[in-house]
């Protein structure tokens, strides 16, 4: 992505963001607000369409799915007007790139996250942190099971979808191209995190523990300059949390696969709300940045 010129030494950040003299298009900060404001007018349509439509509102897995669906609606509508008509750039060149190394980083995401969850549970199971149930076709019916497995896979390709589109997509690119990368990644995780502190069970803790993750993120987008890594890494980690290993997923209880009980210290663990919100999330994010460093080792663009 084309970086606009370099401020004028000696301004405030509040300034470098808003204010550019240098280019034919607004400052990264109004364009962040106008995309913000898009957001907001584009979801009071939509509500109104859904209202006069009369589409009942939904609970539980059912109203997940329609909520990331609205979300697709509003994020990726927003972020589309923004890209074209406030920052002169194509949606592609927010790092969706379509081709066989989008399906291979997608993959190697989704792959990635699967050890680092793995990780966490070993730990937490070789410490006597957490208490082994079963699975889920001893107690649910194997249609069930496949089903509402399928379900949420569907629910969890939405969110990463969603939020690694406005999060490492227009609001780390958009701070780059007014400050730089290591701001870009800081501001963008802070907001990241502070977006989940409505989640059930969230804390400052939690949100700590999102920011991290943020980072994290960032890390994938910044060793490939495409989406794609970060989206899978968003999306195994949803799923793998907590579908396969039954860990709840931001405060949310998901349906799992595998039934288990977190009886180790909130601390570590983060409770109620999921690793997210433990120490444990530390050295997986370690581990995770390690395999991304091997899986993007020959890239040009790193």
């Amino acid at each position: 992505m084309a970086q606009e010129a370099s401020p004028i030494r000696g301004r405030n950040i509040l300034t470098r963001i808003f204010l550019s003299p240098d280019k034919a298009r607004l400052r990264a900060g109004w364009r962040l607000l106008l995309q913000i404001l898009l957001i907001g007018i584009i979801n009071f349509i939509l509500v109104g369409v859904i209202g006069i439509l009369g589409i009942p509102k939904l609970s539980g897995k059912w109203g997940l799915l329609f909520r990331q669906i609205q979300e697709l609606i509003v994020y990726a509508s927003s972020i589309y007007i923004a890209s074209r008509w406030l920052d002169r750039r194509s949606f592609e060149s927010l790092g969706l790139k379509v081709g066989r190394q989008a399906l291979f980083d997608l993959l190697a995401g989704i792959g990635i996250v699967l050890v680092q969850l793995g990780f966490i549970y070993g730990i937490m199971s070789s410490l006597g942190w957490l208490t082994f149930d079963g699975f889920a076709w001893e107690f649910d019916a194997p249609g069930t099971v496949l089903m509402t497995t399928l379900l949420f896979f569907v629910i969890f390709l939405l969110v990463g979808w969603n939020e690694e589109l406005l999060s490492r997509g227009y609001h780390l690119q958009t701070i780059a191209s007014g400050l730089n990368m290591f701001w870009a990644v800081l501001i963008s995780s802070a907001v990241f995190g502070l977006l989940h502190l409505d989640n059930p069970h969230a804390t400052w803790v939690s949100t700590a523990g999102i920011f991290f993750a943020g980072v994290y993120q960032s890390y994938g987008y910044i060793r490939t300059r495409q989406l794609w890594l970060p989206i899978g890494l968003h999306v195994g980690w949803n799923f793998f949390e907590g579908v396969v290993f039954g860990f709840p997923v931001s405060g949310l209880d998901i349906y799992a696969l595998t039934r288990i009980q977190v009886t180790g210290p909130v601390s570590w663990t983060g409770g109620a709300f999921g690793p997210e919100a433990g120490l444990i999330l530390l050295p997986s994010l370690i581990v995770g940045s390690a395999l991304i460093y091997w899986f993007t080792r020959n890239r040009k663009n790193t």
